[in-house]
């Protein structure tokens, strides 16, 4: 970890200063005008009312900046998480037994403490959600140390010497099935989803309308999803891809399919999302592999890697014709047999 300079620094203490001091006076303000707003007899309308939490969350935001910008990073955690405890208490303890506590004391100090009591519940929120925050960015940032992000399968130097090959597991499926897979699960988890609202129909009754969609995606969307998806990795194969300097070699479990360029009419490759996959069609092989629906091995993500300028090059010589879409994601080339294609490609 580098040290940091002094202009480094400077700039940061200035940007804390400007995170704290200005949210302190904007909140003091603002609780002074709601303060005055109630103390003149106003019974709580909507804009003392916002006064008070706005001028409230500003002092949380300004508190939670400054254990931020605090040196080493360690104290500010430590401040922060005490100030959240203790708030958490206080404010429950004033919640509870507040109004039995101010009742001997006359209205003006009743209503600037009704006052400070609403303004502390978006501060002590707001302390807690950063606290959250902060504790959940310490176990991810551990979490990464241990385990380092997962990479893509690397083109590596075939045993030949005459190409390079990459390995990668994948599901040996066709787009059209995928999509017609997709449409008939939507349907039934439609026809579903009905059904189930229709049953429970006093319970979604009182639901609002985001709350329905909440409930039906997690009674129903989400685990026909995990089913999909878990019976499309079962299915899940080692493959090879290997790129010679005449001909393309595509194992499929123990089965090796060899493709000479000249015989090659069609070959699709999409790097990364859950189409990436790579078709090819020639000397009778017709195949499919989607390597984004497979399950990847340790410390690998379900991608493909980009062709090797060198592919480009030897396809481009032999006759075919380059085609790219979906902003350079996908790349197909096309023999020179092979009809263009007028529909944009996945």
């Amino acid at each position: 970890m580098t040290e940091e300079t002094a202009a480094e620094a400077r700039v940061r203490v200035k940007v804390t200063r400007t995170l704290v001091r200005t949210p302190l006076v904007v909140g003091t303000v603002l609780l002074l005008a709601a303060i005055g707003f109630t103390l003149l007899g106003d019974d709580l309308s909507i804009f003392p009312f916002l006064l008070m939490l706005v001028g409230g969350w500003c002092f949380g935001f300004a508190f939670v900046n400054a254990t931020l910008g605090m040196v080493p990073t360690r104290n500010g955690a430590i401040l922060h998480l005490g100030v959240a405890i203790v708030l958490g208490a206080v404010l429950a303890f004033v919640v509870e037994f507040g109004g039995d506590l101010i009742e001997p004391f006359p209205d003006e100090v009743r209503g600037i403490a009704v006052v400070l009591q609403l303004a502390a519940i978006p501060a002590t929120g707001w302390i807690w959600l950063a606290l959250i925050s902060r504790v959940t960015d310490l176990f991810g940032r551990r979490d990464a140390k241990k385990r380092p992000s997962p990479v893509a399968p690397e083109w590596e130097r075939e045993e030949s010497g005459d190409g390079s090959i990459v390995r990668f597991p994948a599901v040996e499926l066709r787009l059209r099935t995928l999509t017609q897979a997709i449409v008939g699960i939507t349907v039934v988890g439609g026809l579903l989803g009905v059904a189930l609202v229709i049953a429970l129909d006093d319970i979604v009754m009182r639901m609002g309308p985001r709350m329905m969609i909440l409930f039906l995606g997690i009674t129903v969307a989400l685990p026909v999803y995990l089913v999909f998806t878990a019976i499309l990795r079962r299915r899940t194969v080692p493959c090879t891809v290997a790129f010679g300097n005449d001909e393309l070699r595509v194992g499929v479990g123990d089965e090796l399919h060899r493709i000479p360029f000249r015989e090659l009419e069609f070959l699709r490759w999409r790097c990364r999302s859950d189409y990436a996959r790579i078709e090819v069609r020639g000397a009778g092989a017709d195949l499919s592999l989607f390597a984004g629906l497979a399950k990847p091995p340790r410390g690998f993500s379900a991608e493909l890697p980009a062709l090797p300028r060198r592919v480009y090059r030897r396809l481009e010589l032999a006759g075919f014709t380059l085609e790219k879409a979906r902003r350079g994601e996908v790349i197909t080339f096309r023999g020179p047999s092979e009809p263009a294609s007028r529909a944009p490609a996945h």
